[in-house]
């Protein structure tokens, strides 16, 4: 009994301590000047970080999608900075996982649709409605849903956006439920769910690493596993697009078993629950 609780302590500690580690790391990277070089992320640089101290005090976390063709991102991100006002975002994420930051951060690009959801049907809106809106959110755009709007985000999307979120919450200090997709909170495309597979992530990702870090030593690994897509309103597809293998649908008692399992799920195969 004793070499079991030894070998689960010494299990946690080897998973724990470097991921500790490499987000003490990351957190003072985020409250850099200038142009750091961020581990795992491909920036390209439009508009420098200036003193976070003198930023726009963003709250939240608003996930887009561009409805555009692999590749408009670099152009979408290159008029952001030519015009930072216009409706677009401040930080742009290619197909390829190449991250542009176009925006200075005391300036407030057009985007968002004043917050305007308030029928509860993906997340709670009563704190969101009228709230979340663009000059208190910072925005992130994700190329790539076209021709199909619901097409999910690339494998290299998604390995950028684990570390952009990262930072972008350590930068400005945003809790973890404060990182929205666009349809939670503005009525958008009936056809898809603007940012929605992005966002869950996000809270999915930020949620096994904190209830893994706050599990006592040699606690039972179920759990310690991130929490299921089902707990953020989320579903499997009855149905396949053309072409595709039905995904199984994440345990409704236990969480994924991990991270890149949940990955794995094509977003075009979850709709929210209610729906």
């Amino acid at each position: 009994m004793i070499s079991r609780l030894l070998a689960a302590v010494l299990a946690a500690l080897f998973l724990v301590a470097p991921a500790m580690a490499e987000d003490a790391e990351l957190a003072k990277l985020a409250r850099a000047s200038g142009t750091p070089d961020i581990p795992g992320l491909k920036m390209v640089w439009l508009a420098p970080w200036g003193d976070v101290a003198s930023a726009r005090p963003w709250r939240n976390i608003i996930v887009h999608q561009t409805e555009g063709p692999a590749g408009s991102a670099r152009g979408g991100a290159q008029a952001q900075a030519k015009n930072p006002t216009r409706r677009g975002v401040t930080v742009w994420v290619e197909t390829d996982g190449t991250v542009y930051w176009a925006v200075a951060e005391n300036l407030v690009p057009t985007h968002g649709d004043g917050a305007n959801r308030n029928d509860n049907k993906y997340i709670d809106n009563r704190s969101t409605y009228r709230q979340v809106v663009g000059d208190n959110s910072i925005g992130v755009e994700f190329a790539g849903n076209f021709p199909d709007v619901a097409a999910g985000p690339t494998d290299a999307q998604v390995a950028a956006w684990k570390i952009l979120v990262k930072v972008l919450r350590a930068r400005y200090g945003i809790p973890l439920d404060r990182v929205y997709a666009h349809n939670w909170i503005d009525y958008k495309d009936a056809r898809y769910c603007e940012g929605c597979w992005l966002a869950t992530l996000a809270r999915v990702w930020g949620e096994w690493v904190a209830s893994f870090r706050g599990a006592p030593l040699g606690a039972n690994p179920e759990s310690t596993r991130p929490p299921t897509l089902r707990s953020h309103g989320f579903r499997a597809r009855a149905t396949c697009a053309p072409g595709m293998t039905k995904p199984a649908a994440p345990s409704s008692r236990t969480i994924a078993a991990s991270i890149p399992a949940v990955a794995a799920i094509p977003a075009a195969h979850l709709l929210p629950a209610r729906v």
